[in-house]
């Protein structure tokens, strides 16, 4: 016995009775069944019914693709019944993505052309849902037509129709200019209401449309001061503001024809200001049309009067009770820093206040606001306001105030002491959430400061006794004792209390920082280092230093463990040199870029192999490798000898006139500009290594906003070789702050021209920025295709050399050159970071 379909409500309810999830799909699927057998036997009276109950069943999230012909079916039907569920079947079976869509397009067309107002309004909502570009270009005339229909009802939904036509072919804009003008006569609310956000699209798509509708911004002024005074219909007043949605529409379209356009922002000048000052907004849609009028004052080329009206506006919003509202102010601030600092600075109070808010993202807007407005006058106040917030804001927030705190130091110290007593503040406060560079810096800028050195060590050794948990402010301390820990000794500085150091307290202290299960591997690195400098500070036996570093010399840690083993190798073997290796480090030049160090390291390596040259027959030898790296073939013509004379060799070294001449040097390169931030590479090519380039990228950001979290990344073809090295900072100050540099080596054996691809992303303005673009050069244009190398026995005297707090020795070890039977003998300086010169 065959089972009869069901009715439309007796499936809702037999569906909502099931009571498991298994019921349910045995319900679907008979009725599916069945609803697959009418339409193959071609019922044309139940097809209407059998659609609808499908439509339910993919409103469930069950397949119904085997509907989408039947909605075809009953749209060309010439019943209203047919048509009504066949487009409501086609809106939401259909999409632009298959081929089916396109059948309907005919029969849109007929209904369109058709005087039934109920058929053109269904077939209106259709082509606004689901029509495709090809639609759209297909039946735009039709929609045009029915712009200037006597039938309001019709109109709306074609103005609606228009919009989805714009947003889909910006190229139809010229079709639909024409009636807008008209329409903005209307006093119907949906067709005015449409009619701006149509103009809205257009003149965002269309420049040439941006241009026809600067024309009608003195009636757009008239409707929205008519809504302000007298409203424009009680129906659609909302918490006694007058159709606050047309007001938003009207202020967004006068925002885009106002903007880099003198004429039009005076026209709308007076009209702003009656709308801010007689809003109401003890409601929710007074805020949202009060916002809306900040923008567009902000946005256009209004009065400076006008601007700080919307500055307090916005400054009203910081006291409101809503949390939303306090975060659009706090954003909205944040964006006219740069453009009106002076106005945005007498709400500094509240900014403060808001950082004090439970709400992170509150938090974080009044943060990031808080540090632009840092200043030369106000740097002392918002410092201590920061460092107060330091102390208990929440963890995810520690490192970019520490960041902020840190980088306003830096711009707007007024003394050094200060400067100094500040990153200590910050490093006693939340050191493990300070930037990389954050201990370079400080240990620079203690060194730059001798008068301040006593104040300084005497001030973090007692910060380390403290507390030896924070790892950058044990790493400086332990730097700053270990060079200047005869003046901790002394006991008399004026600027800080009298403190009397024992040398047993100040080695205590060390040993106690370098057995601390809290101390990471550089920390100890620092420590031992300060240890073995003392040794040349204090008056007393440094047995008790020698027999520490001897400890270390078996050490797990294969960087500590090698500190120990040079330092006890200066101990015994260099003792009477050990004085001299261990003096104080001298003043480093803030500003000098890593390349220019790089360049510098592969001339010097390159002039000193020179020097080493004495026969002919031997440079000869090296051709095998000069073939290796150039990629020439066996008969190439080898370099011109050097002048084996004393004479030769020394014009060489010091490159006078009769040296050869040096290679080209390469113009600097801007590859990228948005928003102020700006990013160029500088290249250098090391003499040594021809095959080698030096990259240096410099980002700069001139922008009244913090560029954080900035990340380059690079990428170049397999046949190159690319090696990163770390970036300065992940934080770009405002207004020309201090450049995040970073070095890209990239070797290219085969002289390949250079692809070289970089994604920049960081946040900007509050917002994720991502930027991906490509630079191609000749790279045979970038590197230098002479190459010397020599080889012989350098006999190098004993010098003192301090990176990063690595001391080097002396040692003699006898290498061999890849693909060659030469070997040569070399006194060097040993550093972990080099294996080899």
């Amino acid at each position: 016995m065959v089972v009869p379909s069901l009715k439309l409500q007796d499936l809702i309810e037999e569906i909502r009775g099931a009571k498991t999830q298994a019921q349910e799909r045995e319900v679907i699927q008979k009725e599916c069944a069945h609803i697959r057998a009418s339409f193959r036997d071609g019922d044309p009276l139940h097809r209407h019914r059998q659609l609808a109950k499908l439509l339910y069943v993919h409103m469930l999230g069950y397949p119904a693709h085997f509907g989408q012909m039947e909605c075809l079916k009953l749209i060309a039907s010439p019943r209203f019944t047919d048509k009504r569920v066949g487009y409501l079947g086609a809106m939401l079976l259909l999409d632009e993505r298959q081929d089916a869509h396109l059948l309907i397009t005919n029969s849109i067309k007929n209904d369109l052309s058709q005087g039934i107002q109920a058929v053109q309004g269904l077939a209106l909502c259709t082509l606004s849902t689901m029509g495709s570009a090809e639609m759209c270009r297909d039946l735009a005339t039709e929609v045009e037509k029915l712009l200037l229909q006597p039938s309001s009802y019709v109109r709306k939904k074609a103005v609606l129709t228009a919009v989805h036509m714009i947003r889909k072919v910006p190229e139809l804009s010229n079709i639909f200019l024409p009636p807008c003008a008209q329409l903005l006569h209307e006093r119907h609310h949906g067709i005015l209401l449409g009619t701006i956000t149509l103009i809205t699209e257009l003149c965002e798509r269309s420049p040439a449309a941006l241009k026809h509708f600067r024309k009608v911004v003195p009636q757009l002024v008239k409707i929205l001061r008519t809504l302000v005074t007298t409203g424009y219909s009680t129906e659609h007043s909302i918490s006694g503001v007058s159709d606050p949605f047309l007001q938003v529409r009207i202020l967004r379209l006068l925002r885009i024809l106002g903007r880099n356009h003198e004429e039009s922002s005076e026209t709308m000048n007076d009209l702003l200001a009656q709308v801010a000052t007689n809003t109401d907004t003890s409601r929710n849609a007074g805020s949202a049309v009060l916002f809306e009028t900040v923008l567009t004052i902000m946005d256009i080329r209004s009065a400076p009067g006008l601007r700080v009206l919307a500055v307090n506006i916005l400054g009203r919003f910081l006291l409101n009770n809503d949390k939303n509202i306090r975060y659009v102010a706090l954003t909205s601030l944040l964006r006219m820093v740069q453009s009106d600092h002076s106005a945005v600075q007498r709400h500094r109070p509240t900014v403060v206040e808001c950082l004090r808010e439970p709400d992170a993202s509150l938090s974080r807007r009044a943060l990031e606001l808080s540090l632009a407005l840092v200043n030369s006058s106000n740097v002392r106040a918002m410092t201590q306001e920061l460092q107060s917030f330091l102390e208990s804001c929440p963890p995810d927030l520690r490192a970019d105030c520490a960041s902020g705190i840190l980088l306003a130091a830096e711009r707007f110290a007024p003394t050094k002491r200060w400067h100094i007593d500040t990153i200590l503040r910050v490093l006693t406060t939340a050191g493990i959430y300070v930037r990389d560079d954050a201990v370079a810096n400080l240990t620079q800028l203690i060194g730059g400061a001798q008068e301040l050195h006593a104040y300084s060590v005497r001030r973090l050794y007692s910060a380390l006794a403290e507390d030896i948990s924070q790892q950058p402010l044990v790493q400086v301390a332990a730097w700053c004792i270990g060079e200047y820990g005869d003046l901790l000794l002394e006991g008399s500085c004026e600027e800080t209390e009298p403190l009397q150091v024992e040398e047993e307290e100040v080695l205590a202290l060390l040993e106690k920082v370098l057995q601390s299960h809290m101390s990471q591997p550089a920390t100890r690195g620092y420590a031992l280092t300060a240890l073995m400098k003392l040794s040349t500070r204090l008056r007393g036996d440094s047995n008790r230093i020698r027999q520490v570093v001897s400890i270390y010399g078996s050490c797990l840690d294969v960087e500590l463990q090698q500190r120990a083993v040079e330092y006890n190798t200066l101990f015994q073997k260099y003792d009477h040199m050990r004085a001299a290796i261990l003096e104080k480090m001298p003043l480093v030049e803030r500003g000098g870029s890593q390349v220019d160090g790089e360049a510098k390291e592969s001339k010097e390596a390159q002039l000193s192999e020179t020097a080493l040259v004495s026969t002919e027959p031997q440079a000869s030898k090296l051709l095998d490798l000069l073939d290796l790296l150039d990629g020439t073939s066996g008969d190439a013509q080898p370099p011109p000898p050097l002048d084996p004379s004393p004479g030769g060799a020394l014009v060489h070294l010091l490159d006078l006139p009769g040296a050869p001449p040096p290679p080209p040097s390469i113009p600097n390169l801007r590859v990228f500009e948005r928003e102020g931030l700006q990013l160029n590479l500088s290249f250098v090519r090391p003499s040594g290594t021809p095959a080698l380039l030096l990259i240096m990228v410099t980002a700069t950001n001139t922008s009244g906003a913090d560029v954080t979290h900035f990340i380059c990344q690079a990428a170049v073809p397999k046949s190159f070789q690319l090696q990163l090295q770390a970036p300065s900072g992940d934080t770009l100050p405002a207004q020309g702050g201090l450049p995040v540099t970073q070095l890209l080596r990239i070797l290219n054996p085969n002289k390949a021209p250079l692809r070289l691809k970089l994604r920049l992303t960081y946040n900007h303005f509050g917002q994720s920025v991502q930027e991906i673009f490509e630079g191609n050069w000749d790279f045979s244009l970038l590197v230098h295709q002479g190459l010397y190398l020599t080889h012989g026995v350098a006999k190098v005297r004993c010098i003192q050399v301090h990176l990063e707090q690595r001391l080097l020795f002396i040692s003699s070890r006898e290498h061999q050159l890849p693909g060659t039977t030469l070997r040569h003998k070399t006194s060097y300086f040993l550093q972990p970071q080099w294996a080899q010169l």
